[in-house]
């Protein structure tokens, strides 16, 4: 089969033949149909601290067709359409047994971000069914829409809630979908770039704002008072401390955009609102079921974001456009 793989170091993906996967007793051969580029994606081949290392396959936003199953399995069917959490667990490590958040495991098993292939092999503990009115697109969403699920669901908001979301990417938007659907109140977005103005709006934000001089009476005025809660999911520099500046007295703030560099934080300014910082990664099954199961009942159609499909043979240019200035919000790489 064909599959990306990323030599390590920084060096370009290339697209390679390798053997196709074969099923343990518990496990299934899923033919893959679509896979989502993360942001990871671009910042883990880049050859810096957080790398995926040598020769590695990747692709963590996926969903297919089964087309094959190991001898144990009984659960699963053939044809069966999945999406797919793609951590694989011990299921006895404390991540695992007290938290479910397979990403964290301390002793996972093997592989299971191997997205960008034409076939991936997974054991039926990480699968999804994907109900008969979900596409592949949106079992391709699952994942991203889980990340940020995990996030809001550690922030606790409460119904009536202000947030002030940072960012305007696929977890910033899916955040404010599920905060919308979570209840909060009063939800204002805020990014660099006005062309994410629109999607910030249609997922259910009330006011879209540019970062600026400003910022700060401007997110009060929109919300009516500073933030209940801060959702940062930009990871770049500067962005805990732009959180720590807005979010209001004993008002939470949640990490999600998974920054890789020095971040630094005025302990004084943070402690003198009593506030809260809290680093989420991951999610667990119950996540996965939960949207697989409610996706088609939201406000607004998630597969909104994607902005394009392309075949798994451009995957190593689009890497390389989406690491300077562009205009995507979600790529596909379809399979199908």
């Amino acid at each position: 089969m064909k599959a990306a793989i990323y030599p390590g170091e920084g060096k370009p993906i290339t697209i390679q033949d390798i053997p196709d996967p074969q099923p343990g007793g518990n496990d299934v051969i899923i033919k893959v149909h679509r896979c989502g580029i993360c942001g990871t994606d671009t910042s883990f081949t880049r050859g810096e601290m957080f790398d995926f290392g040598k020769d590695a396959q990747f692709g963590h936003e996926y969903a297919g067709e089964i087309i094959e199953i190991g001898k144990s399995v009984s659960n699963f069917s053939v044809g069966d359409r999945v999406a797919a959490l793609p951590s694989i667990a011990c299921g006895e490590c404390a991540a695992c047994s007290s938290h479910g958040n397979n990403v964290l495991c301390l002793a996972s098993p093997g592989p299971g971000m191997v997205g960008f292939a034409e076939m991936a092999k997974l054991p039926t503990s990480v699968l999804t069914r994907l109900p008969s009115t979900l596409s592949m697109a949106d079992g391709a969403l699952v994942e991203p829409l889980a990340v940020s699920l995990y996030g809001l669901r550690q922030a606790q908001i409460r119904p009536g809630d202000s947030v002030l979301v940072l960012g305007g990417g696929t977890v910033a938007l899916y955040s404010i979908y599920w905060a919308r659907r979570l209840g909060a109140g009063r939800i204002v977005a805020m990014s660099r770039s006005e062309r994410r103005k629109d999607p910030c709006l249609a997922m259910g934000a009330n006011q879209f704002i540019t970062y600026g001089d400003e910022e700060i009476p401007e997110v009060i005025e929109a919300l009516g008072g500073s933030p209940d809660c801060v959702l940062e999911c930009v990871g770049a520099e500067g962005m805990l401390s732009k959180a720590v500046m807005h979010v209001g007295q004993f008002g939470k703030i949640v990490s999600l955009g998974f920054c890789t560099s020095p971040d630094p934080v005025i302990p004084g300014v943070a402690s003198f609102k009593c506030a809260t910082m809290q680093f989420v990664v991951g999610y667990s099954m119950t996540e996965f079921n939960y949207i697989a199961d409610q996706m088609d009942k939201g406000h607004v159609d998630p597969k909104t974001i994607i902005s394009n499909d392309i075949a798994l043979a451009d995957l190593p240019d689009m890497m390389e456009t989406l690491r300077g200035s562009n205009n995507e919000t979600k790529v596909h790489v379809c399979m199908e």
